[in-house]
């Protein structure tokens, strides 16, 4: 049977990310994510809203572009995998899990202030609208060349070895 592991989250940084480094040098960091979903209710004939706080942690490159550019209220879009962590409680000696995404390609949404709205990049592949900053991981390994990120006007880092992603269904 096939397995698939697959989430993408747009929302607002919760708290600043303070980056970290394992011994062995890599950076890390764990980010908030508070997600928004509206809807109509239609018995009390208003619109209602529900936040959802996501735990989400970046490694590599994505944990020190985190550390430099994000900052409590950015808007971000996540693409990621769900894992599952589990221990056990010191002080109770309970088993305890939680479940976090790992960030494998993130990018920037809204302009560098923080406010929200303007655009963001649109992915690997394809130019960044104006107005907002971007960022596509070159994959999964971080040994690629080093990238250059959008300035004031936009733009977005493509990685050279990205194959042209005309199938995409977003």
């Amino acid at each position: 049977m096939a397995s698939f592991n697959r989430v993408i989250l747009v929302g607002n940084i919760t708290r600043d990310p303070q980056v970290k480094r394992t011994p062995t040098g890599m950076a890390v960091t764990d980010l908030g994510l508070a997600v928004n979903r509206f809807w109509f209710d239609k018995q009390t004939n208003s619109r209602k809203e529900e936040t959802t706080f996501v735990d989400v942690t970046c490694w590599g490159r994505d944990a020190e572009l985190a550390g430099e550019y994000l900052t409590k209220g950015r808007p971000v879009l996540i693409e990621g995998r769900l894992q599952l962590d589990t221990w056990d409680d010191k002080a109770t000696g309970q088993k305890r899990s939680k479940l976090r995404v790992v960030c494998e390609k993130m990018q920037f949404l809204g302009t560098r202030d923080g406010g929200g709205g303007g655009g963001g990049g649109s992915g690997r592949g394809a130019p960044a609208q104006s107005g907002g900053d971007s960022y596509s991981p070159p994959g999964d390994d971080y040994g690629g060349p080093e990238p250059s990120y959008g300035g004031s006007g936009g733009g977005g880092y493509t990685a050279p070895s990205d194959p042209p992603q005309d199938d995409v269904p977003f």
